[in-house]
Protein backbone atom coordinates (compact mmCIF):
# COMPACT_ATOMS: atom_id res chain seq x y z
CA UNK A 1 0.00 0.00 0.00
CA UNK A 2 1.21 3.53 -1.06
CA UNK A 3 1.94 5.72 1.96
CA UNK A 4 0.65 9.60 1.64
CA UNK A 5 4.44 10.33 1.22
CA UNK A 6 4.49 8.18 -2.32
CA UNK A 7 1.42 9.50 -3.46
CA UNK A 8 2.00 13.18 -3.04
CA UNK A 9 5.50 12.43 -4.96
CA UNK A 10 3.83 10.88 -7.38
CA UNK A 11 0.82 13.59 -7.92
CA UNK A 12 4.08 16.32 -8.11
CA UNK A 13 6.02 13.95 -10.67
CA UNK A 14 2.84 13.96 -12.85
CA UNK A 15 2.63 17.58 -13.18
CA UNK A 16 6.14 18.16 -14.07
CA UNK A 17 5.61 15.32 -16.55
CA UNK A 18 2.36 17.46 -17.90
CA UNK A 19 4.23 20.71 -18.40
CA UNK A 20 7.97 18.95 -19.52
CA UNK A 21 7.85 16.80 -22.11
CA UNK A 22 10.13 15.26 -24.36
CA UNK A 23 10.54 15.14 -28.59
CA UNK A 24 13.01 14.18 -30.79
CA UNK A 25 14.86 17.20 -30.98
CA UNK A 26 14.68 18.73 -27.71
CA UNK A 27 14.04 15.25 -25.58
CA UNK A 28 13.48 15.03 -21.74
CA UNK A 29 16.64 14.82 -19.12
CA UNK A 30 15.83 13.07 -16.26
CA UNK A 31 18.16 12.42 -13.97
CA UNK A 32 17.88 9.26 -10.61
CA UNK A 33 20.48 9.78 -7.70
CA UNK A 34 20.65 6.37 -5.99
CA UNK A 35 22.91 6.03 -2.58
CA UNK A 36 25.74 4.49 -4.62
CA UNK A 37 25.42 6.26 -8.53
CA UNK A 38 23.98 8.70 -10.20
CA UNK A 39 22.17 8.15 -13.71
CA UNK A 40 20.52 10.57 -16.43
CA UNK A 41 18.36 9.90 -19.72
CA UNK A 42 17.23 11.82 -22.61
CA UNK A 43 13.95 10.57 -23.21
CA UNK A 44 11.56 11.31 -26.10
CA UNK A 45 7.94 11.07 -24.62
CA UNK A 46 6.24 11.02 -28.32
CA UNK A 47 7.81 7.47 -28.96
CA UNK A 48 8.16 6.41 -25.49
CA UNK A 49 11.79 5.78 -26.04
CA UNK A 50 15.25 6.83 -24.50
CA UNK A 51 17.66 8.65 -26.40
CA UNK A 52 20.55 8.30 -24.12
CA UNK A 53 22.19 7.38 -21.06
CA UNK A 54 24.92 7.98 -18.87
CA UNK A 55 25.54 6.69 -15.60
CA UNK A 56 28.61 6.95 -12.93
CA UNK A 57 29.10 2.94 -13.23
CA UNK A 58 29.57 2.94 -16.92
CA UNK A 59 31.77 6.07 -16.53
CA UNK A 60 34.11 4.17 -14.02
CA UNK A 61 33.81 7.84 -11.76
CA UNK A 62 35.72 7.69 -8.68
CA UNK A 63 35.70 10.12 -5.98
CA UNK A 64 33.13 12.02 -4.67
CA UNK A 65 29.40 12.38 -5.42
CA UNK A 66 29.91 15.78 -7.08
CA UNK A 67 33.15 14.86 -9.60
CA UNK A 68 31.09 11.65 -10.48
CA UNK A 69 28.09 13.66 -11.01
CA UNK A 70 29.88 16.13 -13.49
CA UNK A 71 31.25 13.16 -15.34
CA UNK A 72 27.84 11.66 -16.13
CA UNK A 73 27.14 15.01 -17.31
CA UNK A 74 30.39 15.65 -19.35
CA UNK A 75 29.71 12.36 -20.78
CA UNK A 76 25.85 12.52 -21.99
CA UNK A 77 26.75 15.72 -23.35
CA UNK A 78 29.08 14.66 -25.31
CA UNK A 79 27.08 11.75 -26.77
CA UNK A 80 23.51 14.26 -27.13
CA UNK A 81 26.44 16.51 -29.28
CA UNK A 82 27.17 13.51 -31.64
CA UNK A 83 23.21 12.75 -31.77
CA UNK A 84 22.51 16.29 -32.85
CA UNK A 85 20.76 17.52 -29.78
CA UNK A 86 21.42 21.19 -28.77
CA UNK A 87 18.84 21.58 -26.50
CA UNK A 88 16.90 19.39 -23.84
CA UNK A 89 13.83 19.85 -20.93
CA UNK A 90 15.15 19.76 -17.89
CA UNK A 91 12.68 17.07 -15.44
CA UNK A 92 12.93 18.50 -12.16
CA UNK A 93 11.23 15.00 -11.02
Amino acid sequence: MATKRTLRRDRIRKGIRSKASGTQTKPRLSVFRSNSNIYAQLIDDNNGKTLLSASSSDTKATGNRVEASKLVGQRLAEKAITAGIAEVVFDRG
